[in-house]
């Protein structure tokens, strides 16, 4: 790893405990627009309905069949159909209140502060590689408090490539004045993050907070931000 300057983190599932936030901010939506009163169901039957829909209209975003704004909405009318409710009108409001709270949960993993400010200290440039929209991607990084770590804060949404298509990849690369020699792609999903660095032959490190396997190349494993003091 000596020739590394550069670290590309992810964000979601990474460094920001998306999982935690999200939940506590979908049940926030849930309940400040009334949706149990229009659904007729509770949070608890509405929630993991939303998961299987949202982790569908996110693979079909990474594979380019859909844009953002389509994401943001068509996820929530997917949810509302399956409680037999065909309302547009209700799943676009949804999906902009969401988001907007969205940000506003601050979890972080364990150790995240501590290993970025290391990573500093030790002269590395640190930047956030996303998939995600970029005000909100932003947002996060404000609130939780980690923003000022990062040189270059680069997402699908500005850049209109999403992981795991290499173009992102040379766009984050030229963003960074980074190479592909000195450069490093840190996160948790092996179909974007793994897969995207093997595209751009960039070195990846796979954040495996969930212990799982993966066949798609990578360079090294974690289970813990921690272990990255062994490696840098």
């Amino acid at each position: 790893m000596k020739s590394i300057r550069h670290l590309f983190f992810d964000l979601d599932h990474t460094i920001w405990d998306f999982e935690t936030n999200s939940h506590i901010a979908f049940q926030r939506m849930f309940e400040d627009l009334q949706i149990e009163q229009l659904v007729q169901t509770s949070f608890h039957h509405f929630h993991p309905e939303y998961l299987v829909h949202n982790t569908y209209y996110w693979s079909l975003y990474a594979q380019g069949k859909i844009n953002q704004q389509d994401l943001r909405w068509k996820r929530m009318h997917a949810t509302l159909k399956a409680f037999d409710i065909d309302d547009e009108t209700n799943a676009h409001r949804m999906g902009q209140y969401y988001l907007e709270i969205l940000p506003e949960s601050t979890q972080l993993f364990p150790y995240t502060k501590e290993i970025l400010a290391y990573l500093q200290s030790k002269q590395y440039r640190l930047h956030i590689l996303s998939n995600g929209f970029e005000q909100v991607q932003h947002k996060k990084l404000h609130y939780s408090g980690i923003k000022d770590f990062f040189d270059q804060i680069i997402t699908s949404e500005a850049c209109h490539y999403a992981k795991p298509d290499k173009k992102i990849f040379e766009y984050a690369l030229n963003k960074a004045g980074a190479s592909t020699l000195d450069s490093i792609m840190l996160g948790d999903s092996p179909e974007a993050d793994l897969q995207g660095a093997h595209n751009a032959s960039i070195k990846s490190i796979y954040v495996n907070h969930h212990g799982l396997t993966t066949d798609i190349p990578h360079t090294l494993g974690i289970k813990h931000l921690k272990e990255l003091e062994q490696i840098f």
